[in-house]
């Protein structure tokens, strides 16, 4: 399946351009407006361009991802995607009510010359004592002019010792890496900028001969440079490709990466709702081409990207140092999916806090025939877990509960016995180990539904909730506003403004939000005269056809198979079926293609068997989302 979508994603054109433009003096609103209407992805409104002022004009567009950069503000924003360099001692550090703990001393730092460590605590700095400081005070404190001198008092292990440090400056690295338990490489990124590859690299030199896992951490990370995206994943998929970007006309260009495949061994990128952009494009390709998983929360879901315009591209439009960042094109996944809104969903969705434990977890090697005191976990790759370690202390038996709870129905979890691997439950494996906080995401009442794999898995993914006591409810009707609210929660949207779009969709209501955020997205519509109908029930048809637009928004094959549409190649069914539904059945019908060339199904049923003014139930529209989002390798599979 996702080699079929490859291939059409392949034959599209590939054109990525910086367009020439006529010379300006300065970036006045007239030239701002002219940037904005050769580069911004969709046509820019006229109120818009009529505002008095440049910000004012990006103000109405509405997109917080385009900006204009004063040259301080740019100069910031460059050294945001690059190791910093700051005049200190070199150290990171956090607050406590004592005084101040070094969590990290960075190389070739005044720090690490004077014999400062990690676990130190700083209780004074020039005999001032620092408990009780914020920590923007305590940094001023130790930054400083180029060789100046601090006194910095510290306590290690009830002793307590002062050193004098000459201030220098200190490079810290936007990406870091370590070798944990002997075996797992460990790459920190926080951003993608120009130093990240060569950061990629010098981790996969140092340790590569070691690892037999790997972790990158992309927790916070924002984004950044593409092609740093691009080529450090290229570490892990070889050369491939790994994003389509596609511009205002349509067109799209294909990223992938120039390096060759640096390791063998799997990966686990962690991520969280900081996690965007670029940085959804590297886990994403990690999932594309079963490199390894992903682990922890939700990201972001910022699937649009920027070109930056400063004096070295248009030097008559920028003359004192400042920049623009415009959104120029949308990013698409290996797959053809799109990361924009909906985000990447984790394999493994775990809390922010408790993700690296599980990630650990996981990086156990391979116990060979010693099967016992082990569990294996078979998602894409085999993952290992040593239980021991599992149930150490309340720490890690807060982890190992996060990750069986994580797992989704009919994955295959086993349990090391003499026999060797035996079969078993997330559940039956938590009640043996006695891990007596676990608590499944499935529901109490979705073994009724013949769909319960799929209702399970939504939950296990947090794409459904229920109706707040544990059940599903999987033969209750869905009402129009019910809809909105479900695919809201799959699409991950985020809450906008209060605006009241139809009449009869009050502001305050429970389902205002995903309403209006469903119709910006032109998936929903009203029903005419200013009104939704929220309480109104969903027929089949108006569901098909909601469920058709989404897939054609979410992938770019998809949305390439619906030109071809043609209502006299839908089999026999459909004629039952109004105009206006049958794009949608086309989509859901004719666009995948499974390995013998057949045309793949994702309804819940024979065509012929759904009557078209038929009231959609909860269990049937779960069954579609779920096929739907499995076969766009959004969800994971």
């Amino acid at each position: 399946m996702k080699h079929t979508i490859r291939r059409r994603l392949l034959s599209l054109l590939v054109v990525l351009a910086i367009l020439s433009l006529p010379a300006a003096q300065a970036l006045t609103t007239q030239q701002a407006g002219e940037l904005l209407e050769e580069y911004y992805i969709d046509p820019v409104p006229e109120q818009v361009l009529s505002q008095p002022t440049v910000e004012a004009m990006l103000e109405a567009l509405g997109d917080p991802y385009t900006q204009y950069f004063t040259a301080e503000e740019y100069q910031a924003f460059l050294s945001s995607m690059v190791d910093q360099d700051i005049t200190g001692i070199g150290v990171l550090c956090s607050m406590t009510d004592e005084g101040s703990l070094i969590l990290e001393v960075y190389d070739n730092s005044p720090a690490q010359a004077g014999g400062l460590a990690a676990g130190d605590l700083i209780t004074a700095v020039d005999g001032t004592p620092i408990a009780g400081l914020a920590l923007e005070v305590l940094s001023g404190m130790l930054q400083g002019q180029t060789g100046t001198t601090v006194d910095v008092t510290y306590r290690r292990e009830g002793q307590t010792r002062t050193v004098t440090l000459t201030r220098a400056q200190v490079i810290i690295p936007s990406t870091d890496s370590e070798l944990l338990e002997g075996h797992v490489g460990y790459i920190s990124c926080t951003t993608f900028g120009g130093d990240t590859v060569g950061h990629f690299t010098q981790a996969f030199e140092t340790y590569g001969s070691q690892a037999d896992r790997w972790i990158v951490d992309l927790r916070d990370n924002p984004g950044g440079e593409v092609a740093a995206a691009i080529d450090s994943a290229g570490a892990f998929t070889g050369q491939e490709p790994l994003a389509y970007l596609q511009d205002s006309t349509g067109a799209c260009g294909v990223y992938g990466s120039n390096s060759q495949r640096k390791t063998e061994a799997p990966v686990i990128v962690l991520t969280n709702g900081g996690s965007a952009s670029a940085s959804e494009l590297f886990a994403a390709g990690i999932q594309d081409y079963n490199r390894g998983i992903v682990v922890g929360e939700r990201t972001y879901g910022k699937g649009v990207g920027q070109i930056v315009l400063d004096e070295s591209a248009l030097p008559d439009y920028f003359t004192d140092g400042d920049g623009m960042k415009i959104t120029t094109f949308r990013f698409y996944s290996a797959s053809g999916s799109t990361t924009d809104t909906v985000g990447i969903i984790p394999d493994l969705v775990v809390p922010d806090e408790l993700a690296p434990a599980v990630a650990l977890l996981l990086s156990a090697s391979d116990p060979g025939a010693d099967t016992e005191g082990h569990a294996r976990l078979d998602m894409g790759w085999r993952w290992y877990i040593d239980l021991e370690q599992g149930l150490a202390d309340s720490q890690w038996r807060a982890a190992f509960t996060a990750l069986l709870e994580a797992i989704p129905p009919e994955t295959d979890l086993y349990v090391g016995t003499q026999a060797g691997w035996t079969a078993v439950t997330p559940r039956a494996l938590a009640e043996e180990l006695g891990l007596e906080g676990y608590r499944s995401r499935g529901f109490s009442d979705s073994g009724e539904s013949p769909f319960a794999v799929e209702i399970d898995t939504l939950g296990t993914y947090g794409i459904v909730t229920g109706s707040g006591d544990g059940s599903f409810d999987p033969a209750g009707t869905l009402t129009r506003a019910q809809l909105c609210a479900l695919l809201a929660q799959a699409l991950h949207c985020k809450p906008g403004a209060q605006t009241e779009l139809f009449d009869d969709v009050p502001a305050g209501s429970w389902y205002a939000q995903s309403v209006n955020a469903l119709t910006d997205l032109g998936l929903v519509e009203g029903t005419g005269d200013g009104l939704f109908r929220p309480d109104d029930p969903v027929t089949h048809e108006q569901f098909i056809t909601i469920a058709g637009r989404l897939a054609q928004r979410l992938n770019l094959a998809v949305a390439q198979s619906a030109q071809e549409f043609d209502a006299a190649l839908l089999e026999q069914g459909a004629q039952a079926y109004a105009g206006w539904a049958q794009e949608g059945l086309w989509t859901l019908t004719r666009s995948w293609e499974g390995y013998m060339g057949n045309a793949v199904s994702l309804l819940w049923a024979p065509l012929d068997e759904i009557a078209p003014q038929g009231v959609t139930t909860r269990e049937e529209a779960a069954a579609l989302l779920c096929s739907l989002l499995t076969h766009l390798e959004i969800l994971p599979s």
